[in-house]
């Protein structure tokens, strides 16, 4: 396969890992890839690497446990023992803690009880707000266009159907497809 992935104007599909997260293009991954022998603060604190993101680290963290106030609760409990959901909350908070301007989350809703699926699409929205840009990968086509502006429907590794995510809701392709009307 051939091709580039611009990040900001700048290639970023040879670099290292650690360059691009430093450039703030921070994936919360499926799976979640929590450490899980630390606790849920020691995992955030990870998140917060950058000389940058160290000093508004308690800024951040107040933001996080705003969000989920689980995690607050939980803060000294160890990674491994959370629920899929707290964990899931814990990835994306870790990721958050880390300042980045672009947000990947990967398949976030896998397995995940639906009010803690609706729980982070709304943190998804907020980070909108707050302008950061988050792209959604998720199997949850519905939801994933209901707190999107555009959707991409891939076949293949190939892009089939693009555009705003109002208009993806109402495409009936995307409709006898995805959404099992």
């Amino acid at each position: 396969m051939r091709g580039s992935i611009l990040f900001r104007g700048e290639e970023i599909a040879n670099m290292p890992s650690h360059l691009i997260l430093q450039k703030g293009f921070v994936q919360v991954p499926e799976g979640r890839q929590l450490f899980r022998e630390m606790s849920v603060y020691e995992n955030l604190e990870l998140g917060a690497f950058s000389k940058q993101a160290r000093a508004a680290m308690k800024e951040n963290l107040k933001q996080v446990y705003e969000w989920f106030p689980r995690l607050e609760e939980r803060k000294n409990q160890l990674a491994g023992t959370l629920s899929g959901g707290e964990q899931q909350m814990l990835a994306i908070s870790r990721a958050y803690m880390s300042m980045p301007k672009m947000l990947l989350f990967d398949e976030p809703s896998l397995g995940l009880a639906p009010n803690i699926v609706d729980q982070i699409m709304e943190v998804a929205k907020l980070l909108v707000k707050q302008g950061v840009t988050v792209v959604l990968i998720e199997q949850d086509v519905r939801k994933a266009l209901k707190v999107s502006d555009r959707g991409y429907v891939l076949e293949n590794g190939t892009i089939r159907l693009s555009g705003l995510a109002s208009e993806l809701l109402g495409n009936e392709e995307v409709k006898k497809a995805y959404l099992g009307f």
